[in-house]
């Protein structure tokens, strides 16, 4: 088969420029092939928005990641890991683990290893490792579990996984299929945060040796480093890194190694959270959210060494996908958040002022409905993926004439 003519260009270029600066090049070149407008002019400070739909036919995804070819990997969360050219051409990646694709659970997260695409000590593809999240099946239900693998995209029988290993799981698997949460983000000393909701079961999330409803902190080979807060603490999982989390949809890590998450209440009390290590945030002891079936108020606003939210949606959000903005496509939104929300189908702009939300921006409502993930790209622009069984990839990016 032919290869591409960009697949030369990135050829060429790959000798010459870091991955980052090669992915941004590709995709702002590359990348509009496929894009079709679907509004402009949309409504935005300081920024008026133009919003394109780059791919479709995709089955509940929920992640996104950028190669540093200009492709992009989407996870579909029945189980499948999708590769999109930039012409919108979808082919799907062999090699994926069984993943238990009931209630919530499925093909989670995806997280390229930090030095992706780079020559590390001259040993090209050494850290070339692709990370995901999925809900793993156990004796006693399933469980959160992350895994890695290397891309093999040119094998003869077509994109596959290759060396695949599950590098960690959470210690107590359960039956409900709702709340695995699986968000994954880097820290600058290249440990991995893992998010991972408390299965439906509140009460887990208050207990230091259960690794429900908080945030974890691995090494690249899914161990507990040595520095974690509690990792002599007995009692306490060695991998926590906070706890009192109910289910983070939302995470994402600033230049300045700033951790913000967005997670669900239960019926209302949908928060932003600054995570910090060590941190109780109260789950379900504290929150603004209230029971499914009575309405009423579940636990107290505050309470001693618990910490408040940084921000609390109005009304059901249903936050998830989050990004932090540092792009110089958008200089009106530096150190903003970007909220997605699901059953709200809104993507929200926050304004950071002193560690807590300022301003809450709505920036889309309903155009492309449930919004799964929110990822600043290596453009600078902005990617979206809707959670529909027909879903799509989307890209917003500022409306100049």
């Amino acid at each position: 088969m032919q290869r591409p003519i960009w697949h030369a260009a990135y050829s060429r270029l790959s000798t010459r420029l870091p991955a980052t600066l090669l992915a941004a090049a590709l995709l702002s070149s590359l990348s509009t092939q496929g894009a079709t407008t679907i509004a402009e002019e949309l409504p935005g400070t300081p920024h008026t928005l133009r919003l394109e739909h780059l791919a479709e036919g995709l089955e509940r995804p929920w992640s996104l990641a950028f190669l540093p070819d200009g492709r992009f990997l989407v996870s579909e969360r029945p189980g499948r890991l999708a590769l999109i050219e930039p012409d919108g051409t979808i082919t799907h990646i062999e090699g994926l683990p069984r993943v238990v694709a009931r209630g919530q659970g499925g093909l989670l997260d995806l997280a390229l290893y930090p030095d992706f695409g780079n020559s590390v000590n001259g040993n090209d593809g050494e850290h070339d490792w692709l990370y995901f999240s999925y809900a793993k099946a156990g004796p006693d239900g399933s469980g959160t579990a992350v895994a890695r693998a290397r891309l093999a995209l040119d094998a003869p029988g077509g994109p596959r996984l290759e060396g695949v290993e599950t590098m960690f799981a959470q210690n107590r698997f359960s039956m409900p299929n709702h709340h695995y949460s699986g968000r994954l983000a880097w820290l600058a000393d290249t440990t991995l945060l893992l998010s991972i909701g408390d299965r439906g079961q509140g009460e887990r999330a208050q207990d230091g040796a259960d690794h429900a409803g908080s945030v974890l902190r691995l090494t690249p080979t899914g161990e507990a480093p040595a520095d974690n807060p509690f990792v002599d603490e007995p009692g306490m999982a060695a991998e926590l890194y906070s706890q009192g989390n109910r289910n983070i949809q939302g995470m994402t890590v600033t230049s300045n190694g700033t951790v913000w998450t967005s997670e669900h209440g239960p019926r209302t009390g949908d928060e932003i959270n600054r995570i910090e290590a060590g941190v109780n945030y109260g789950w379900p002891e504290v929150t603004l959210g209230r029971d499914y079936a009575t309405n009423l108020p579940i636990g107290r606003d505050h309470a001693p060494g618990m910490r408040d939210p940084a921000y609390v949606f109005d009304g059901r959000y249903a936050p998830s996908g989050l990004a932090w903005v540092d792009s110089p496509q958008f200089p009106g939104w530096q150190g903003d958040l970007l909220a997605g929300g699901l059953s709200s189908e809104t993507l929200t702009r926050l304004t950071i002022d002193n560690g807590k939300v300022s301003r809450a921006e709505v920036l889309l409502d309903g155009q492309i409905g449930r919004i799964r993930d929110v990822r600043q790209g290596p453009d600078g622009l902005i990617y979206l993926l809707n959670d529909q069984p027909n879903g799509g990839l989307f890209r917003l990016l500022p409306d100049t004439p």
